[in-house]
Parts: structure tokens; sequence; C-alpha cells
């Protein structure tokens, strides 16, 4: 099966924006491996503002938590591409750009990098919704998804978009 082309992408976009327009919510990402994909794909449509507050690249582990406030200690424990990391990463978000709903996604999309235990391809996604009050519920995932470093990160930009709309 093919990547997710760009039209593809662009419809799971609109998707997003009607229902987050039709709530009343916002939404901001925080992005590793696909590297502002999410956010671009996002921000193509006119009138993103509406319902895209903004996004983090946190591509190197000191953005994770300088900017987003992953602890360190999470990053030696688990490593960047881990559940703990995208859930803090998705909290992180929340917290720091604002928004109703957060994503985050950090993975190995090769064609290096890869281990036996996190093979090319691993990718770990976080969708984080705000609670009334000041909590926030959590979901987190872990995909192997296939194909070339391009392939790999359309596919991630797809789950990721996918995510946000199931919340």
């Amino acid at each position: 099966m093919a990547a997710p082309n760009d039209a593809e992408l662009r419809a799971l976009a609109t998707a997003l924006a009607q229902r987050l327009i039709a709530s009343d919510r916002t939404v901001v990402t925080a992005e590793s491996c696909t590297g502002g994909w999410v956010a671009k794909v996002c921000t193509d449509l006119p009138g993103s503002s509406r319902w895209y507050l903004g996004g983090v690249v946190s591509y190197a582990n000191t953005s994770k938590t300088d900017v987003l406030g992953v602890s360190p200690s999470l990053l030696q424990a688990h490593g960047a591409v881990s559940e703990p990391v995208v859930r803090a990463m998705a909290r992180g978000a929340l917290e720091r750009l604002g928004g109703e709903l957060s994503v985050a996604v950090s993975g190995i999309a090769g064609p290096d990098g890869g281990t036996p235990d996190k093979p090319v391809g691993t990718v770990w996604f976080a969708w984080a919704r705000r609670l009334p009050g000041e909590g926030c519920d959590v979901t987190t995932v872990s995909e192997l998804l296939p194909g070339d470093r391009e392939s790999i990160r359309r596919w991630a930009v797809q789950r990721a978009m996918a995510g946000l709309l199931e919340r």
C-alpha cells in the first residue's frame, strides 16, 4: 500500500478543521521525526489560525527538554522514541502552547538509526486532551510504519492527524 499523498493528508486536515471549528477547540503539535510536517498540513489550509495555535519541532533532545519540558531523566532512561517521552511532549505542548488538544510524534524514519528493539519505522504517538480543571488525558500508541524515510514520515503524519480526529 502506498503512503498517503498530499491530497489525502489535506483531506484529513480539512476534516480536522471542520471538527475543531464546530466544537470551538484548538490544537497544538510537538514533532520530532515528522519535522513540522503535521504543522505544515494544518497550516496549508486557509483560516487555520482559527483552530491551529502552533507547534514545536523538537528534533534534538535539548529541544525536548528546553522547549517542551521533557525530563532529561525520561530521555536517558527510555530514549527519545518512547512512550514516556511522547507522553511528556504532548503534555508539554499543551502546557506551553495552550489549546485543548495536542499531538506528539517521535520516531526513527531512517534510513539508519534503528536498533533491534527500535527498528527503522518505529514511531510513537501521543494525543493529549485538556480536561476541565488542571489535568489532561493522554493516549499513546507505537506503530511500525513501512517504507523509506519519506513514506515513514507520510504515514506518521497521517496517523497523527487521524488520531486527532478520534479525540
